[in-house]
């Protein structure tokens, strides 16, 4: 599974802070720090205000780039941010995000086709997220549709079923699950991510929610992740549950991750 590396975020309290102070020591710490846990994107939400976050993404992209080479997630619904910043990206970046929405379908969607990276595709349109699989599997053949017409493959999609938290209903998880095993038979090409953290939220002992959670979602089909890489027990049951359900071929992540002590 590939990881996208979660924690430069604007609407974290110390990033924030730092991207108002231009921090450049602090960003690029935390940008080092998720590459070397073995991030294979590096998000970057810079989470300011609409008229300044083109500024302050771009300063976060270069800040960033100066001391990782792992390629960015921009990730804003922003369509000014993003376009303000796409130059400035050395390798080609995930896009984050498009949805049903019409607003942002139509700003966003034409910067994804122009960046060739990637885009993340969420299930929910401007009515919100459906509380069914069967409702999030029509929003996203709509995006599939969009996508296919901006020229971008099905390879190049990534799906989030979108996981609201288990502590307001029971049945969040089961639903997320029912609508990558949904779209996955119907678009068999496309990849799936997802904000796992969201499925603990409000609860005590998160984590083990969250690793919970994510053994399930690889089963499904989920092959894509918007994690804390630093975040050893999470990354531990990740291999595992690889090993488990034959993803890690032979076991060889599982075997190397214990030579190299991060499974102790």
């Amino acid at each position: 599974m590939k990881i996208i590396g979660e924690k430069l975020n604007g609407t974290r309290k110390q990033v924030k802070e730092a991207i108002l102070s231009r921090d450049a020591a602090f960003i690029q710490k935390l940008a080092a720090d998720q590459a070397a846990a073995g991030a294979h994107w590096i998000d970057v939400n810079a989470g300011t205000a609409a008229e300044r976050e083109p500024e302050d993404l771009v300063w976060l992209v270069e800040t960033v780039q100066a001391a990782v080479t792992r390629p960015l997630c921009l990730d804003s619904a922003n369509p000014a941010a993003l376009a303000a910043a796409l130059p400035r990206v050395k390798q080609a970046p995930l896009i984050n995000s498009i949805s049903g929405e019409a607003a942002r379908l139509a700003g966003v969607l034409p910067l994804a086709a122009q960046a060739r990276g990637g885009v993340i595709a969420l299930a929910m349109d401007d009515t919100g997220i459906p509380a069914t699989a069967e409702g999030r599997l029509a929003i996203v053949r709509r995006l599939i549709e969009a996508t296919r017409g901006a020229g971008i493959p099905d390879e190049q999609v990534y799906v989030d079923p979108l996981v609201l938290t288990v502590g307001a209903s029971g049945d969040a998880a089961r639903v997320t699950l029912a609508t990558v095993r949904a779209v996955k038979a119907e678009f068999p090409h496309v990849h799936f991510t997802s904000g796992l953290s969201n499925v603990s939220f409000g609860l005590p002992v998160r984590s083990l929610i969250n690793r919970a959670f994510l053994t399930l979602m690889l089963e499904a089909g989920l092959d894509t992740a918007i994690l804390d890489p630093l975040d050893r027990e999470l990354r531990k049951a990740m291999l595992a549950a690889e090993a488990v359900l034959g993803i890690d071929r032979h076991c060889l992540n599982y075997t190397r991750a214990y030579r190299a002590g991060l499974l102790e």
